[in-house]
């Protein structure tokens, strides 16, 4: 039985909304960690050109690539998606965090440092059980 469309599109979004969490609550880490050696960020703005801006943050990007190009996979509604798209989630999400693959290794540091956040814990747990779900 093949899944239709409609079905990839809500077990993807309810994915996404998921990393969301995840990616916010690691932001607010990193947020965390900033304020501590710089002092308070000064409202969302400040925030916003750090992220964009400061070396602090840049480990956050690969996570934000990833969810970027889920969010546009998502917004196309002439295209059909299929379990096909939901395995190459998997397996991007896969890389992100597999210990071989080096090209993110800075983000699998922030990563590990944030583990010890408990908004941190809760929302991984959520992302990897959306995940785990999904048929494959």
């Amino acid at each position: 039985m093949t899944t239709s469309d409609a079905q990839v599109r809500q077990k993807l979004t309810a994915l996404a909304q998921s990393l969301r969490a995840f990616h916010s609550a690691l932001l607010d880490f990193a947020k965390g960690e900033y304020e501590f050696l710089h002092g308070p960020v000064k409202g969302p703005f400040a925030l916003y050109s750090l992220v964009m801006n400061d070396p602090s943050f840049q480990w956050l990007r690969p996570l934000s690539g990833l969810m970027a190009t889920l969010d546009e996979v998502l917004d196309q509604k002439d295209t059909t998606l299929t379990e096909r798209n939901v395995a190459d989630v998997r397996q991007a999400l896969g890389l992100l965090f597999a210990d071989t693959d080096t090209r993110f290794a800075d983000f699998r540091a922030g990563y590990a440092r944030a583990r010890g956040d408990a908004r941190v814990r809760e929302t991984e747990v959520r992302w990897r059980e959306t995940l785990g779900s999904l048929e494959a």
